[in-house]
């Protein structure tokens, strides 16, 4: 199967389950909404070294928001609820809280399942924070915090809504240069960031060091790198690079389920077919890292 001049390889990728919160962060305009958005889902490419696996869902309109100004909803994603509410705590209260005009509220009114959000951001004021009651959403969710800061408050509600998403959703570009592949995962990456409910947790959306679990010199260690896809590599591993490939990249997607992750995948992949892409292809791992199996084929079924 073809896209254009670049081949869809016959192969799956293995997503997994994950706990996720969504987060609606606004301020008084679209540069401290910027802000504090970038971070509070930095250092978040991968659970293999980060607490968690967090981006920008997308930008808000101020009618869109629960206090009217200019907002961004952020998706966080780890495998343990423990993992989740710890992420959550540390990343409101170090990158929301202290970014100027911001407030914090659950983008999750009605899940069944939560974590502490300004439960525990509160006590960053020391006993002066105050309770509203009736914020909305169900009865845990209905208790907002006002702590006191330098320019006003800061408004954050008590808990966050858990969901139960997707990740680790994948597709593997093999490039006939790198700046080919480059070109590829960049429009991959716009055209992604236009969909609702997904995000790409890598720099830019894009990866250049994908890893295998486990590693071949460290017995702990937890991923390494994927020598098979490395171009330098060629002529002393078993190479999965397809013939003519210089360069490859691989662009991750976790979603609020598995319908997103897929509609993702299939709108990336037809972003980044063209000239100097040979191929598309997926990573799976045997069944070690997720049930979820996403036949890259399938995903053009009667296209």
């Amino acid at each position: 199967m073809h896209i254009g001049p670049t081949e869809i390889l016959d192969s799956h990728a293995e997503a997994f389950n994950a706990r996720y919160v969504r987060l609606i962060v606004t301020a008084a305009d679209q540069y401290w909404v910027e802000a504090a958005a970038r971070e509070a889902t930095g250092y978040a490419a991968s659970v293999v070294g980060c607490d968690c696996e967090a981006g920008i869902e997308r930008f808000l309109s101020p009618n869109e928001t629960p206090d009217g100004r200019p907002g961004a909803a952020l998706l966080l994603f780890t495998f343990k609820l423990e993992q989740l509410a710890h992420a959550v705590a540390w990343r409101v209260g170090e990158c929301v809280l202290t970014c100027p005009t911001t407030a914090c509220f659950n983008g999750l009114p009605d899940a069944e399942e939560v974590v502490p959000l300004g439960g525990d951001t509160r006590e960053f004021a020391d006993g002066f924070e105050e309770k509203e009651q009736g914020a909305g959403g169900r009865e845990l969710g209905e208790v907002r915090w006002r702590l006191p800061v330098w320019d006003g408050e800061f408004v954050v509600d008590a808990v966050a809504g858990v969901g139960r998403g997707v990740a680790g959703g994948n597709l593997v570009l093999h490039a006939k240069t790198q700046a080919a592949g480059l070109a590829a995962a960049q429009r991959a990456a716009g055209a992604v960031a236009q969909l609702p409910n997904i995000i790409m947790p890598f720099p830019g959306g894009v990866c250049r060091a994908g890893s295998k679990v486990g590693g071949q010199t460290v017995a702990h260690i937890v991923a390494s790198i994927d020598e098979a896809y490395c171009p330098t590599l060629r002529d002393q591993v078993p190479t999965r690079l397809v013939a003519g490939a210089a360069a490859a990249y691989e662009l991750i997607f976790n979603g609020v389920d598995l319908a997103a992750v897929e509609q993702a995948m299939r709108v990336a992949s037809e972003a980044a077919a063209g000239e100097g892409l040979l191929a598309i292809g997926a990573r799976s791992f045997d069944g070690r890292l997720g049930k979820h199996h996403i036949e890259l084929r399938g995903l053009f079924a009667g296209k």
